[in-house]
């Protein structure tokens, strides 16, 4: 029996429809693919354009900065930017004496789905000098900086590090496990405000020698919380900048410092400012344990004199405090730091070398 109209027409049809399918799954990855590579594009374009600007303005502002041809990739998840053998000097109005820093590569990275943040991450064999002093030569597993994308200077980064070797004058050696360091900016703070907070998590430090050999060759950790307030104003040097910060009444509140080395589980807080010779000064509180085998290992490497350990101690152990379930005693006393002497219940207990700010 013949097929009606109706159902030659169904039956021809069922195959257009196919094709339509077929046709609409294969077009969106295609767009898709062609919208991300547009906006790779436009991401690379403005990633280049970006350090080749930095470069200039760095330049401009009397640094010396030398780079190879960088090369784009990253596509499809990211826009990236690497350049070979990059060597930076300069930022002498900022730091003293200024510094100058080299790296065998140098990585610029913008997620296309995250475009706010821009990482640079340094690679390969580098080298730091500060000021006039030697150069440190250094590597790391990893080691990176998120940044923000904007037209001013940034309000925040994040540094990020791991397993960072250095090999310091002298055929010291230095180490470090891990490093997080997190900055919050704002250098036109209003008065009562913070200009920057910092956050610090460090963990497996091998300190340098004679340091190793005092409370032990690995600290366990160390973590920091804080902000600096007062004005940040360039004064012509470093002496004046610093006296410009005092007399604004500039200082450093550390909200939260752990340590935990060999003996010492240390606790506390502080703020700290400038005196009238620019030294440092301040007071502050910290929590102790194993405040014993310390005082004793720092007088055994003359850290202190052995009648400062002795007195401490025993100022110490009348106030310290003796957990009823058998652990070590604990102990907290109020710390000053004036006329560059660190004193614990007005008992000196170390005397800090003088800051020559140039």
């Amino acid at each position: 029996m013949d097929l009606s109209i109706s159902e030659r027409v169904s039956g021809r049809s069922k195959p257009r429809r196919r094709w339509r399918v077929w046709l609409i799954a294969l077009a969106i990855p295609m767009l898709l693919a062609a919208g991300d590579t547009l906006y790779w594009y436009i991401a690379k374009r403005n990633l280049e354009n970006g350090f080749a600007a930095w470069l200039a303005g760095r330049r401009a502002a009397g640094w010396v900065a030398a780079t190879q041809t960088p090369v784009a990739g990253g596509w499809p998840l990211a826009a990236t930017l690497t350049v070979p053998d990059v060597s930076l000097a300069g930022a002498t109005q900022e730091i003293p004496g200024g510094f100058s820093w080299r790296t065998q590569q140098l990585t610029l990275r913008v997620a296309l789905l995250d475009p706010g943040e821009v990482t640079i991450a340094a690679a390969g064999a580098q080298r730091l000098r500060l000021a006039d002093g030697p150069a440190i030569p250094y590597t790391a597993d990893d080691l990176h900086v998120a940044l923000p994308i904007q037209t001013e200077l940034p309000q925040s980064a994040d540094l990020s590090a791991d397993d960072v070797r250095a090999d310091l004058p002298g055929g010291v050696d230095l180490a470090l496990g891990a490093l997080r360091l997190h900055l919050d900016l704002k250098p036109n703070a209003p008065a009562g405000e913070p200009v920057a907070t910092f956050s610090l998590r460090t963990r497996a430090i091998s300190p340098p020698a004679p340091l190793d050999r005092v409370l032990g060759r690995r600290i366990a950790s160390l973590t920091a919380e804080g902000a600096l307030d007062g004005p940040v104003v360039p004064a012509g040097t470093p002496a004046a900048s610093a006296a410009a910060w005092r007399d604004g009444g500039g200082s450093l509140a550390i909200r939260h410092l752990a340590l935990n080395w060999g003996p010492l589980d240390l606790t506390g807080s502080a703020t700290l400012a400038l005196d009238a010779q620019l030294q440092p000064m301040g007071a502050g509180s910290a929590r102790a344990v194993g405040y014993a085998d310390t005082l004793d290992a720092l007088a055994a490497h003359g850290v202190i004199t052995r009648s400062a350990a002795t007195a401490a101690k025993a100022v110490l152990s009348l106030l310290a405090h003796n957990p009823d379930d058998g652990s070590p005693p604990d102990v907290e006393v109020p710390l000053t730091l004036q006329y560059r002497t660190l004193s614990m219940r007005q008992v000196p207990l170390l005397r800090l070398p003088q800051l020559d700010w140039p």
